[in-house]
């Protein structure tokens, strides 16, 4: 990339809660690391009536809020000095016409890199995308053009293939940049170092070595005021396609033949067509769905609904390295706490020489956090001091730094798009499968033979049936709340 070019990030939907509470304040705290590449511009657009100062006085204010003691007043002066306001609306090709302009007159006569990142509400991300093409405003004859998107990517595989095409018809797929903060985190980054830098995990990391992987993402909170929005969509269109996927697409993608945006996405979507669809009894043996008890009390929830707000789902990746070896995702709002996890559970071993004999001592097990603290804990066996041959299991701890200078995603995501990196970014195809896989899961639990919906008290680790159901199978739920802290 020339050092010349100027870099503008244009952000759609500038006054909304996601441009103040996450973008603005990562594109600050990378100015402050020195990690916003040269010349960087930030320009954002909305129908409210700003001008570039009220719009930097604003920002200054909740930035403040957000950054909390990092914020510096002397080094936001000096960041605000690039932010600009251009008044617009998303269905207006006059406004873009004059964005197109503004532009122009920013950036000057230099060569421009420019990201268009679309906060919006998911059902303009397609007109944004059209209007920008109108305007002319993804030729790339004065250089780079992406477009950054926000999950939802659709809410079933119509709609996600009609998104594809919508933004297919002005930006090639090598432009699109579809977001996932989930895989922004470092300790998701870092599973492909722990697997793929170290001799001593790829090696077990097959079905030889490894019983099953048990994949978590555990919230706290209940719908709370987003119930109309969350009935409509419920946890498999909300956590599974997307979050519970990715992960496990990281956890048991091959290695790639080298460290580039292609080569890791096409392992990522290797799983998701490796995974045996669910068919027949599937829907009603391979998961338990729930809804914490004072659900159909929530605002904007119908008082009959059947939406989901937990899921447990067993996946089976139909390929040599994990053949048999079960994937349990599941995910719930409500829950005993706030955790995302990945819990590889090793096979016992083959012949054991201690212990007393009446129970087996638990099996080796890696947890992966990613949140809240990231890091990873080994669980092995140990001796008991002074009592002869008795075990116990012990854990070794890895924390990423834990002093507050762990770059959050958007951090890391915004300044891979500014850099053109796509490796932690989602691909059409990727989103597509993913949709293929949950679809039939969502249409089978909306029939009339659809499996029970089990109620669950807030607060604890979703319905009891789940336990049962982990049970009969052999296994047993981590249900640790973040074993790092």
């Amino acid at each position: 990339m020339g050092t010349k070019h100027v870099h503008t990030m244009v952000i759609f939907g500038a006054s909304g809660d996601l441009t103040s509470r996450k973008l603005i304040p990562a594109l600050y705290r990378l100015h402050l690391r020195g990690r916003l590449p040269h010349s960087t511009r930030i320009v954002g657009v909305a129908r409210s009536k700003f001008d570039d100062e009220s719009w930097r006085k604003q920002l200054a204010e909740s930035t403040a809020r957000y950054v909390g003691d990092k914020f510096d007043n002397e080094s936001w002066q000096q960041f605000a000095e690039s932010i600009f306001y251009c008044p617009g609306d998303i269905n207006s090709e006059q406004d873009f016409i004059a964005l197109g302009q503004r532009l122009s007159e920013l950036e000057g006569q230099q060569p421009s890199d420019r990201v268009y990142y679309v906060a919006t509400m998911p059902q303009l991300y397609g007109e944004a995308a059209a209007q920008l093409g109108k305007a002319g405003l993804a030729d790339e004859s004065k250089g780079a053009r992406r477009i950054v998107i926000e999950k939802p990517f659709g809410t079933d595989l119509k709609t996600a293939q009609t998104l594809n095409r919508a933004i297919g018809q002005v930006f090639r797929e090598n432009q699109v940049y579809r977001i996932d903060h989930y895989l922004g985190k470092e300790t998701v980054q870092n599973i492909l170092v722990l697997r793929f830098g170290n001799s001593i995990f790829e090696p077990l990391w097959n079905r030889s070595f490894i019983d099953h992987v048990q994949i978590t993402v555990a919230e706290e909170v209940v719908v709370g005021r987003r119930g109309d929005y969350y009935d409509r969509s419920g946890v498999l269109r909300d956590m599974f396609q997307n979050h519970l996927f990715q992960l496990m697409m990281v956890t048991a993608m091959e290695p790639p033949a080298q460290y580039d945006a292609d080569s890791v996405r096409d392992e990522k979507v290797k799983v998701l067509r490796a995974i045996k669809p669910f068919s027949g009894s599937d829907f009603a043996n391979c998961g338990v769905r729930g809804q914490y008890q004072g659900y159909l009390d929530e605002e904007g929830v119908a008082h009959d609904s059947q939406t989901e707000t937990f899921a447990a789902l067993k996946f089976h990746v139909d390929n040599w390295r994990w053949n048999g070896v079960p994937f349990y995702l599941r995910s719930g709002k409500g829950m005993s706490c706030r955790t995302t996890q990945i819990v590889i559970d090793f096979r016992e071993p083959p012949h054991l020489l201690f212990g007393d004999g009446d129970a087996a001592p638990e099996a080796n097990r890696l947890v992966i956090q990613i949140q809240p603290a990231e890091g990873i804990q080994l669980h092995f066996q140990s001796k008991v001091p002074d009592q002869e041959m008795a075990m116990r299991l012990s854990q070794l701890d890895f924390r990423f730094d834990n002093k507050g200078s762990m770059p959050d995603a958007y951090q890391r995501l915004l300044q891979d798009a500014m850099e053109g990196d796509a490796s932690l970014f989602a691909r059409s195809d990727e989103v597509e499968l993913a949709w293929k896989i949950i679809d039939p899961i969502i249409a089978a639990w909306r029939s009339p033979a659809a499996p029970r919906m089990h109620a669950y008290p807030v607060a604890e680790w979703g319905p009891a049936a789940c336990s049962k159901w982990m049970a009969q199978q052999g296994r047993a739920w981590f249900d640790v709340c973040p074993v790092l802290h």
